[in-house]
Parts: C-alpha cells; sequence; structure tokens
C-alpha cells in the first residue's frame, strides 16, 4: 500500500468508527495489523540506515586529513539535527582516538551560532582530557564550556586528568574493525581469601541502601548497559577492621552471594583507589558484551558517580572532595560462585567499599549475562 492522501483517509479514527458501528469490527482490525506491517517495515528501514550512517560517519572520522573533518562537521549542521549514528559522544570518542588535538581545537572552535557542535565538543574536551592532553595549552577549548554548560553534567568534571584517572583503557577502532580489553579479571596481587569453610551464619546487618543511593552506586554498569547490577549499604555499630571484610561479605544478606555456602568459591583482593575507579570507568565506558558503552565522556561521568557513592563521599561534593574520600576508603574486589553471578569469562564482578570512619559497608555487584 502507498504512503497517500487515500491512505491517510483509510487509516483515520472518523473512518474507524464508522466501520466498527456497521459492524464491519474485521476490516478495522485488518487495516490495523496492515499498519503494524507497514510500522515495522518502516522501523527496520529506518534501523538499517542508522547503521549505514554510522559506519559512513566512522570512515570520516578516521580518515586522515582536515577535509574528511570537515565534512563530518557538516553533518552536525543540518537543520534536522544529529541521527542515531551522529550521537556526539560516538563522533567524539572516535576522533579523540585517531587525530591530534592540535587538528581538532580549530575547526571546532569555529562560529557555530546555533549551538549544534556543542555536545559534541564537551565530549570530545572530556575524550581528550583523559587521553592526558593539555587542553588549558588550547585557549580556544576555554570557549567549548565557558557559556553553554553551567549546568551540563560534564562541566562537573576536572578539567585535568586526575591521579585516580592513570589507568584508562580505550577501544581500538578501524573502518572495518573494533577490538577492546578481554574483560574484568580478579588480581592475583593483594589477595585476601578467608579461609574455608567459612561460617554458615549470617550477618544480621541489614541494607540500608536508598532508591536514590543504590541508583548512584550501580552508575556505571547501567550507563555501560550491563546485564543486571546491585547494590547494597550497610551500617555497623563500631568499627570494622579492613582484615574483617573478606571473612564479613559473604555472610551479608545480599543477593550476591546467596546460596554461596560455607565452601562455595568466594575469591577477594584489596585494591587501590585507582583500580577501582579504571574498573568502573571500563564498565560504563566500553560496555558490555552486547553494547558499546556510554564512551569516554560520559563513561568518565559515571564511573566517578559511583565511585563517590561506593566511597560515601558527602552529596554535591567536588571531583577532588569525591577523590579525597575515595583515597581513604579501603577497596576490595571479589568474585563469587553464588548463583546470581553467571561466571562466564570476564562478565562478573564485585566492588566492596569500606569507608574512612568504617562503620559502612557499600558493595556493588555487576554481571553482563542477563
Amino acid at each position: 500500500m502507498n504512503d497517500s492522501d487515500e491512505d491517510s483517509r483509510r487509516f483515520s479514527w472518523q473512518t474507524a468508527q464508522q466501520r466498527a458501528a456497521q459492524g464491519d469490527s474485521r476490516q478495522v482490525a485488518d487495516l490495523a495489523l496492515e499498519l503494524t506491517d507497514r510500522i515495522e517495515t518502516v522501523a527496520k528501514r529506518k534501523r538499517e540506515h542508522e547503521h549505514q550512517l554510522a559506519m559512513l560517519v566512522r570512515v570520516l572520522a578516521i580518515a586522515p586529513g582536515p577535509d574528511s573533518l570537515t565534512q563530518l562537521l557538516r553533518l552536525f549542521t543540518r537543520n534536522q539535527g544529529p541521527g542515531a549514528g551522529l550521537a556526539p559522544r560516538f563522533v567524539a570518542s572516535l576522533l579523540a582516538e585517531h587525530r591530534e588535538a592540535a587538528d581538532l581545537v580549530g575547526p571546532l572552535s569555529e562560529h557555530d551560532p546555533k549551538g549544534r557542535w556543542d555536545e559534541l565538543r564537551i565530549c570530545l574536551l572530556h575524550e581528550l582530557i583523559l587521553r592526558d592532553v593539555d587542553v588549558d595549552a588550547f585557549v580556544k577549548t576555554r570557549d567549548w564550556t565557558r557559556v553553554l554548560y553551567g549546568g551540563h553534567p560534564l562541566a562537573w568534571l576536572p578539567r585535568h586528568r586526575s591521579a585516580l584517572e592513570t589507568r584508562v583503557s580505550f577501544p581500538s577502532r578501524s573502518v572495518n574493525s573494533s577490538a577492546r580489553s578481554v574483560g574484568v579479571t580478579l588480581p592475583t596481587e593483594g589477595r585476601v581469601d578467608p579461609p574455608t569453610p567459612r561460617t554458615g551464619e549470617q550477618s544480621a546487618l541489614i541494607d540500608s541502601a536508598t532508591l536514590e543511593l543504590h541508583h548512584m552506586i550501580i552508575a556505571a554498569p547501567e550507563a555501560g548497559r550491563w546485564g543486571d547490577s546491585e547494590a547494597w549499604v550497610f551500617r555497623t555499630d563500631e568499627e570494622v577492621e579492613p582484615d574483617r571484610v573478606p571473612a564479613l561479605l559473604p555472610t551479608l544478606p545480599m543477593g550476591c552471594v546467596e546460596g554461596l555456602g560455607a565452601t562455595g568459591r568466594f575469591e577477594i583482593a584489596r585494591r587501590p583507589a585507582d583500580a577501582i575507579w579504571s574498573l568502573l570507568f571500563a564498565t560504563a565506558s566500553m560496555g558490555g558484551m552486547y553494547h558499546r558503552g556510554a564512551h569516554g565522556a560520559y563513561g568518565r561521568f559515571w564511573a566517578w558517580k559511583s565511585l563517590a557513592a561506593l566511597s560515601d563521599a558527602p552529596a554535591g561534593a567536588s571531583p577532588e572532595e569525591v577523590e579525597h574520600h575515595a583515597r581513604r576508603t579501603t577497596w576490595f574486589h571479589f568474585e563469587s560462585d553464588a548463583e546470581w553471578f553467571h561466571n562466564d569469562s570476564f562478565t562478573d564482578y564485585g566492588i566492596a567499599a569500606l569507608s574512612p570512619d568504617r562503620r559502612r559497608i557499600a558493595v556493588l555487584a555487576a554481571t553482563d549475562t542477563d
């Protein structure tokens, strides 16, 4: 059936009412089914076009020389605005991977009165910062955030790469292929596995995580579209020494250790704060097996937010305050054979954080198998 005024009349609400009133409900349903088929066809075609657009954008972003960049920016000036294949965070990630900062700053600093490059600029800024580019050396980059981004979430991030951000992993992409790190593995160094058999007695501590805090703790795996993630927060009446945490965690009322028993595999290691940030960043930025993630700029943002919530940083804390808090927190990385985890290669992990006052234990569990 062709798209025409006649089609519109056939599918009009008034016509449907008339047919139904005449007892011709079957024809109304047939028209509805026909329209459903048309919608599915259009949606499939749209997905195909978006995939083709993404491939063409990748070619322009990766191709060397100034003209390909000029043509790529031209796409962002179209009146209808960027489509799915022109997601600014995706394009910024590609540009930062394949081009020198000096070649990007000039063209992207040109006059853009309608602000169509705004999101691309701020995403690119943080992609460059993560790659340890001194953006202050490029005076024009200050204009990318000075006026337009007072309320933008990425404006909260530090303008220089923090000492927590030294273990940064990026995907490696060409026109026809992509590669990334193999995933999550528990390190051999810092292992503090509790002896088995462990106690079978469950702790009396109660999860106190609010809905808001829960969402902030799992922000990184949510941003990376991992299969599932959960969070718990336990507060204690007395200080908990770090050496007690490995044996305490399997006894807590958490789904990620439920049914583990006294001898099920529970492996755990103490980790520095920068290793935890790196794990959260990789989770958010590169995503799970079936999703390409939030990319560098937003991956950076959500890694910081998860870190802040896990370490009990005050609400509204600056990145500097979050870093100070995170460095005083005792961090653990663990794996478990409990049923909640699927234990496929490199797709499960748990993080536990003992707060600086040693009276709060926060836990994040993530799995990329839903």
